[in-house]
């Protein structure tokens, strides 16, 4: 098995393999059909997918035509795009009536490095949480992005689907069961408790081995599921473990860190620390690098955790 991949490099093989059981799906993309991995999907079901150029506003309305005719719709293109230039069409043509569309970005968060801040989507999940109806989702590797992929297509309702450009760690096996709105338990733990989304997984599960060899005892949960948020996971490691950590590749206003601190002050009010990127745009770089100056790496994950079981 692969050690690595990118989780859009995953989506681009899901829709193929979905494809091949479920006549009802399209996928549409927005003229980066290489990069997102749809070109997978378009060259053995051509007649399935739509170019519709670099037109995100039209891509969108299309595709909420879709949906209401009767087809469960794929829109891919970048974050940023999807979230910004697209959002009066998935707030008001898509959220509002409830449709069954699934939006597939890549590029979220910092992995696209190089490509500088216009193509960084760091505010994404955010404006996605804000919209009624919608789910929104960030697998942590590539055999969960198949498995949430699959749990979307049979999902019905609007769903975000947000996904990386550089590779990450293959953490999952095959067995793996996925559920929507459901956190997922690394390592059970008395002290803190680190909570983590996406591409993160990986940094804070090595920030907690090393917290381990200290003598702390550290929970680690994934929550793949931003909305609706694993509410019953944080308030459990709330109680037992007193302090709680979050972990994203994201801004730290408006996401995981936002969701779980709404959730820990309206019912178990504890220390929290957000790890994540502050009211800043970041700007080109290795992703690695980018993590490290702006404060996700693993060695801020442990200064979080030592901080936070401080403030016991």
């Amino acid at each position: 098995m692969r050690q690595e991949m990118t989780t859009r490099e995953a989506y681009g093989q899901a829709l193929l393999e979905l494809g091949r059981i479920n006549e009802n799906f399209v996928v549409l993309e927005a003229d980066i059909a290489k990069s997102t991995r749809t070109e997978l999907f378009a060259k053995e079901f051509p007649e399935r997918f739509f170019q519709m150029g670099i037109a995100e506003q039209n891509e969108f309305g299309v595709a909420a035509g879709m949906a209401m005719s009767g087809k469960i719709p794929f829109i891919s293109t970048y974050a940023v795009f999807a979230s910004m230039r697209a959002l009066e069409q998935i707030r008001t043509f898509m959220a509002y009536p409830n449709l069954n569309v699934k939006i597939a970005v890549s590029h979220g968060g910092l992995t696209p490095g190089n490509d500088g801040p216009t193509h960084q989507a760091i505010e994404d999940m955010a404006i996605m949480r804000s919209i009624p109806n919608m789910t929104v989702v960030m697998p942590s590797d590539g055999i969960m992005t198949k498995k949430a992929v699959a749990a979307a297509l049979e999902y019905n309702g609007p769903v975000y689907l947000r996904f990386t450009r550089d590779e990450i760690p293959i953490i999952y096996d095959n067995n793996l069961e996925f559920k929507l709105g459901r956190a997922f338990l690394h390592m059970e733990g008395n002290d803190v408790t680190l909570i983590t989304i996406g591409d993160m997984l990986s940094h804070t599960l090595h920030a907690a081995r090393i917290l381990v060899e200290e003598g702390i005892s550290v929970r680690v949960l994934d929550m793949p599921t931003l909305k609706p948020l694993d509410q019953e996971a944080v308030l459990l490691a709330a109680q037992e473990t007193g302090a709680i950590v979050t972990v994203e590749d994201h801004t730290i206003l408006g996401g995981l860190g936002s969701a779980v601190a709404e959730t820990l002050v309206e019912n178990m009010p504890i220390p929290l620390k957000r790890v994540g990127i502050k009211d800043t745009f970041a700007e080109s770089g290795p992703y690695h690098q980018l993590l490290k100056k702006y404060g996700l790496s693993s060695s801020h994950i442990q200064a979080a955790a030592r901080q936070v079981i401080s403030m016991k």
